[in-house]
């Protein structure tokens, strides 16, 4: 029997989430999440398809603990690790710099490069590699592929890429625009083409990823030329904690003057800003709930929210000088209709607009939110990152005929 299966994994500081994919006609067969590993009480929580969800809480002391019990959980439903079935499993990497610029066979290489680039991912690429580490040693016979959030974004060209900083500086520290949420980027770019019926080398995509982080990009021909985060995931949209663009002098003001350190400031603009920051939530449920009480405070941070928005939006169509379609996607744009039609609103002169009945539909499905006459398609496009992940993994893993050696480190 071919292997047909892929284990995904993404692996957080504290938590790992996990999918399981058969990939013949991309069927999930479990979903699952690991929370609080190495506190004094970690959960599990495992849910089977077309099966009932069960879990425990108890010590699950460190990532090794958290996948053996993540394959305990899979073989009680007979889909052990240990199964032939299992091609391979995908990691989700969030910073492959620019050396990896599609999915890669994880090597002791390829290992020293996502460690070289932790001083630009601190809290993303240690969590990353301890993941791999931990299914290495429980599958070393089995293909590990990573798929790294910014290597979609590796196709801008250099002026949307670089800083307009001293170039030696920036090339000394690695300086410039990586991008993130990529995997979420590159199928709701291709899924928006396909809800229109064409291919994606013959649409310009603007896609939203509005979750509590969030991104936008330029999607020209299914090629990213441009998008929001930078360096790090603070830099663009007002998100649930980020500031997102800021005058870079605030930093130096808050130092001179306000005293803060360089961490007190880290700790301000990734945690304490954005929505939370400005009114004190960063639930956009609770936040529009409070917006319709007539909240002041929760008005103006929902109003920030879209300005910096629409200024994306007007950004990008610019950039791409064609638009065929804007794509909403993640939690809040797949279920937010207020920012939705608050993110288009008065750009009809750009062909876009909302049709009311459509955005107030909920669905969870791909669907078209514009009018049947617009200029400009508007959609809502759920993203599936892990399936994104399986299926750049097995396509590699097939691709070399079972046969893996590393991928691209250029």
């Amino acid at each position: 029997m071919n292997a047909t299966r892929v284990l995904v994994l993404n692996s957080g500081s504290s938590s790992v989430k996990y999918q399981l994919l058969d990939m013949r006609g991309s069927d999930r067969l479990a979903v699952g999440l690991v929370e609080r590993i190495g506190e004094e009480t970690s959960h599990l929580r495992h849910t089977p398809t077309g099966g009932e969800s069960r879990g425990f809480s108890g010590a699950i002391p460190d990532h090794e603990a958290a996948l053996k019990a993540v394959a305990a959980e899979l073989a009680k439903d007979g889909l052990g690790l240990d199964s032939p079935e299992l091609a391979a499993i995908g990691h989700r990497v969030v910073h492959g710099g620019m050396h990896f610029t599609e999915p890669t066979v994880i090597d002791d290489a390829v290992l020293a490069e996502i460690e070289r680039l932790i001083p630009v991912a601190p809290l993303h690429n240690p969590a990353n590699l301890t993941g791999i580490r931990t299914a290495q040693a429980l599958r070393p016979d089995l293909p590990q592929v990573a798929v790294f959030d910014t290597a979609f974004h590796t196709t801008m060209p250099e002026s949307a890429a670089r800083y307009a900083i001293d170039v030696a500086t920036a090339d000394a520290h690695r300086i410039r625009r990586y991008g993130f949420h990529g995997t979420s980027h590159a199928y709701v770019s291709r899924e928006t083409a396909r809800l229109l019926g064409r291919a994606p080398e013959d649409v310009n995509v603007i896609v939203l990823h509005l979750g509590n982080g969030a991104s936008a990009s330029a999607v020209r021909g299914g090629r990213c030329v441009d998008t929001s985060m930078g360096l790090t995931p603070l830099e663009g949209l007002v998100m649930g904690t980020r500031s997102g663009d800021m005058d870079p002098a605030v930093i130096f003001h808050l130092m001179r003057v306000g005293g803060m350190s360089a961490d007190e400031i880290d700790t301000l603009l990734n945690k304490r800003s954005g929505l939370i920051g400005l009114c004190g939530d960063n639930d956009m449920r609770e936040i529009r709930r409070r917006v319709d009480a007539g909240d002041e405070r929760a008005r103006l941070a929902f109003d920030i929210y879209i300005h910096r928005l629409k200024k994306y939006i007007g950004a990008y169509y610019a950039v791409l000088g064609h638009v065929d379609a804007v794509a909403f996607t993640a939690g809040v744009g797949e279920n937010a209709a207020p920012v939705r039609e608050a993110a288009v609103a008065g750009l009809e002169g750009l062909g876009l607009a909302v049709d009311g009945e459509r955005n107030a539909v909920r669905g969870d499905g791909a669907r078209l939110i514009s009018p049947a006459d617009a200029r400009v398609a508007v959609a809502v496009v759920p993203t599936d990152e892990e399936m994104e992940i399986a299926t750049q993994t097995y396509a590699l893993v097939i691709g070399s005929g079972g046969s893996v050696g590393s991928g691209n480190l250029t």
